[in-house]
Order: structure tokens, then C-alpha cells, then sequence
């Protein structure tokens, strides 16, 4: 029986000639991620005085304050305060701070590398999958043994085949893809499992649109949602400085638990609904629902090709009366290059108020929470109770179109009539 690209990138980090499914593998670490809600000053900065006080290897660490950046409390500045001078302290020259995002930060610096292992204190460094890279969370505890040894044991995941093949139609886009992997999957259908994607419909998406397949891996409970690397992945490295790279692929008759095999061009766009990710509904089945907010922004639903789709539904319309409507491109790069190609005024024209690249809004930390009885739809990645602001407010989640279109309507709308 053949591999499938989650033993194969195990079998390298460990430097194992062979792993089987459910094998403990110590694994090297690559690249080593922390953020500032979850980075240095959980456990990690006294922790790591009594093993040393040493990082393994300051160059294969990343930091980014994301989470409480732009900071609107005393206490998130001193948190980004601490996270900065601990990185400083510790010799971390990659340290990022109003960057963006740090899953997109990683992206476009050329951290996530095809077959590497990356690991990183958020949920979503699956992320990295989009690269072809078993990207995985973990938690604070676990990155203190990786910063002190620059190794992490791994558990060798089963695998599930996701394989999307034909065209997607217009006004439908990859959230819609992975929102109805997670209608059909389950919030914990593939806990501690891989996702591997395939298909060519998978081929022909943009990496911005495989970037948003593999961030939401976790809301199915995977370990890992992994995109193989290929001409694309490529190319985005080289514009990022990256020309070094492993290439590893699956084998052909790979052993995986499940296979899905879905039809793109009978996709519509797709809604999940409160309080859960994996309450997924067609378009239809929601649109005319009241909204009273819209946000465009975060690691899942901010980059260059969401902005643009979002502008294309919007050029030469205006949001409804009493709208509110926020844009976070996912980092300053995306920020800028909007900026350039007049995107962000076309937004703005329509209405959109353009806010700082942030995590703030998506874990309702600031800069648009939402207050009793509001609902919002967000391009984001969940939508759990409290999840944006008050326990009273709802949030459904969907493509960047989607969002735009609602903006517009004031209500749930399809995205399909403004394209």
C-alpha cells in the first residue's frame, strides 16, 4: 500500500525511512509560529527559563501581533509590548506587528513550505497546507518543547480524500467549497485526521483560494488540510524570494479512511448559519434573512482575490441605508496593492469603512464587535456564540461576494445576480 503526503512529510521530519498510520513520529519543526494571545506570555516565557533559556534556533521562529493589533486597551498594549521585547530578548528577527494576520504573514514571507512541518500557537496554522506543508496547532505547552529542542512527537494521522472536480460556476468560490466540506464532514468529522485535497477543480484555484480551503481543515477537526504543491505553489514562493523547496506528493494507491467526491459545477453559494460551522445552508435556503452588519477581512476571507471579487459586486452600487460595512484586507501588502489597483476605492464608494489588517473582528476583540440582538455576515472563519461581540449576536459566514451582496440587499443575498 502506497503513502499518502501526511506520511510522507512525517516520515521526513522524522528521518524515518517508513511510517505507518498512528505511529509516534518525532518530528523536526521547520517553522515555529506564535502570536501574541497565545505567543510568549502563556507559559512560554517563564517556562523556557528553566530549559535552558535558549530557543533551539531563532531563525526558524516567527512572531506576529495580530490579535490585539491595532491595540484599544491597556492591557493588549502590554501584551504586545511583552510579545515584542521577548522576541527581541530571545534574538527573533522575525517579528511582524501590524502586519497582518500571521497566517497570511507566513504565506507571503515564504515560511510555509511545500512537504515542511510548521507548527504554530492558532488553530489555523493548517493554513500552511495550502503550501503542500503539514501545518498543525498546538498549544503553548507543546511550543515550549518546540522552542527548547526544535522537535514536537506526532501522532501519524488517517487520511481523508476530498476531491473536487469540474468548473466552479460564477459567483461561487472556494469558501463555498470548504463551508459545504464542513456541512457534509462535521465540525468533528475528521478530528485528528488530514484532509488531502484533490481534483481538479482543487488544480485550477488561485493559491488566495487554496489559502481559504486549508484555514478552515480545523473546523472539521483535522489535524492538517493539505493541498499538494505544484506549478502554483511554486510561483508564489519565487515572488516571495523562496527557489528551495521539497515537492512530495501521494501515492496513487495511497490507503485513505474516506474519499468525498464532489462536483464543483453544481456548487451554489453556500451560508453557515449560527451557531455552528457545520450548520451549512444553501443560498437559497437563507437569502432575505435581516443582517445588520458586513465584514470582509481576516486569514480566511480578506486577500487580494476576496477584495476583488467583493469589488466586482459592488462597483457603482451602494450598501443598504443603515448598513454597516467593514473591509480588513488580510495583510498591509494586500492593504497596498488594493490601494493600487483601486479596489479599495471602489469599496469605499459603495460604503465600506476600511479597516486595519487584523485579527480584531474575527474573535471579537475589536474594531466592529457586534452588540445584543446584531447579526452579521462575515467572510471569517466561525461563527460561535460570542464569537464577534455579545452572546446575543449571530454571525453566518460565507464567500466575500456573498458578503458584498448582502451588504447591498441588507439582507442575505446571492452573489450570482450582481456578477
Amino acid at each position: 500500500m502506497g503513502e499518502t503526503l501526511a506520511q510522507k512529510i512525517l516520515k521526513r521530519a522524522g528521518g524515518n525511512e517508513a511510517v505507518e498510520i498512528n505511529e509516534i513520529v518525532w518530528a523536526k519543526v521547520d517553522v515555529a509560529l506564535m502570536d501574541d494571545i497565545l505567543g510568549p506570555r502563556v507559559e512560554i516565557a517563564e517556562g523556557l527559563k528553566t530549559l535552558g533559556d535558549r530557543v533551539w534556533d531563532p531563525e526558524k521562529v516567527v512572531i506576529v501581533s495580530d490579535h490585539y493589533t491595532p491595540t484599544c486597551t491597556e492591557n493588549q498594549a502590554k501584551i504586545v509590548q511583552f510579545t515584542k521585547n521577548w522576541a527581541k530578548e530571545y534574538g527573533v528577527e522575525n517579528y511582524f506587528e501590524y502586519a497582518g494576520p500571521c497566517h497570511q504573514v507566513m504565506a507571503e514571507n515564504g515560511f510555509d513550505k511545500p512537504s515542511t512541518v510548521v507548527v504554530g500557537t492558532d488553530s489555523h496554522t493548517c493554513m500552511a497546507g495550502a503550501f503542500g506543508a503539514f501545518g498543525t496547532g498546538i498549544g503553548s505547552t507543546e511550543m515550549l518543547g518546540v522552542l527548547a529542542t526544535g522537535e514536537i512527537w506526532l501522532k501519524v494521522p488517517e487520511s481523508i480524500r476530498v476531491e473536487w472536480q469540474g468548473q466552479l460556476p460564477k459567483g461561487v468560490f472556494a469558501k463555498d467549497m470548504v463551508l459545504n466540506d464542513c456541512g457534509e464532514i462535521g465540525h468533528a468529522g475528521a478530528t485528528y485526521k488530514v484532509l488531502e485535497y484533490g481534483g481538479d477543480a482543487i488544480q485550477s484555484l488561485n493559491m488566495d483560494e487554496r489559502m481559504a480551503i486549508s484555514n478552515m481543515a480545523v473546523e472539521m477537526g483535522a489535524k492538517a488540510g493539505l493541498i499538494p504543491a505544484d506549478e502554483k505553489t511554486a510561483a508564489y514562493l519565487n515572488q516571495a524570494g523562496i527557489y528551495e523547496f521539497e515537492i512530495l506528493q501521494a501515492d496513487s494507491d495511497a490507503d485513505y479512511i474516506h474519499t468525498y467526491k464532489k462536483d464543483a459545477s453544481k456548487l451554489i453559494p453556500q451560508v453557515a448559519c449560527p451557531h455552528n460551522v457545520d450548520n451549512v445552508k444553501p443560498i437559497d435556503e437563507v437569502q432575505g434573512t435581516r443582517i445588520d452588519q458586513a465584514y470582509i477581512g481576516s486569514c480566511t476571507g480578506g486577500r487580494l482575490y476576496d477584495l476583488k471579487c467583493a469589488a466586482e459586486v459592488l462597483k457603482g452600487r451602494k450598501i443598504a441605508e443603515g448598513m454597516k460595512f467593514l473591509v480588513s484586507p488580510a495583510s498591509q501588502t494586500i492593504y497596498k496593492q488594493a490601494l493600487r489597483e483601486g479596489i479599495l476605492e471602489t469599496l469605499v464608494d459603495a460604503g465600506a469603512t476600511i479597516v486595519a489588517p487584523s485579527c480584531g473582528l474575527c474573535l471579537g476583540a475589536h474594531t466592529g464587535i457586534l452588540a445584543p440582538g446584531e447579526r452579521c455576515i462575515s467572510s471569517t472563519n466561525r461563527n460561535f456564540i460570542g464569537r464577534m461581540g455579545s452572546k446575543e449576536s449571530e454571525v453566518y459566514l460565507s464567500s466575500a461576494a456573498t458578503v458584498a451582496a448582502s451588504a447591498i440587499e441588507g439582507k442575505i443575498a446571492d452573489p450570482r445576480k450582481y456578477l
